[in-house]
């Protein structure tokens, strides 16, 4: 099965079904299309900023206030209630890292400009392109330690998990 890295807390908020799209400034391979891959949530520590940054758009666009070109295209309900719990954490260090989380199915990526009508980005490194569907969402419980890699990287899990 292949996985994908993604940084926390972009990666927790795919398995609690607050992030349906993972942005990326190119289409999924086709190889990955349509099938169950796994989300691994990358080693690289929750930085204070982006969940902070995060919070401000939520909340600007709860309220209507916020700018459309920072739409973070999150359920916004449940993001907000993941980030203040990780807000809340000892240094944010509430998330698992260098962990598969579970698994998704990986769609047929859309431009965001089509789907969203607009750009959009789900985190501070500006806009990118291309919205790759994650649904039929399956949490391992508890994730499962691993590396991860750049790009998609082949992992074996144990039948029972999958």
């Amino acid at each position: 099965m292949k996985a994908l890295t993604i940084w926390q807390p972009w990666a927790s908020l795919i398995m609690i079904g607050a992030k349906p799209h993972e942005f990326r400034g190119h289409p999924a391979p086709g190889f990955v299309r349509n099938q169950r891959i796994v989300i691994h949530a990358g080693a690289r520590p929750v930085r204070a900023s982006e969940v902070e940054d995060l919070l401000r758009r939520i909340d600007a666009e709860a309220s209507g206030t916020g700018d459309p070109e920072e739409r973070t295209c999150l359920d916004l309900e449940k993001a907000r209630e993941l980030l203040l719990k990780v807000r809340s954490s000892f240094k944010y260090r509430l998330l698992p890292l260098g962990h598969a989380l579970g698994t998704a199915v990986l769609g047929q990526p859309i431009q965001a400009c089509d789907l969203f009508r607009m750009n959009v980005a789900d985190s501070d490194r500006g806009a990118f392109n291309w919205a790759w569907p994650l649904t039929d969402i399956q949490p391992f419980e508890p994730p499962v330690e691993m590396r991860g890699a750049q790009g998609f990287f082949d992992v074996s899990l144990p039948e029972a998990m999958l």
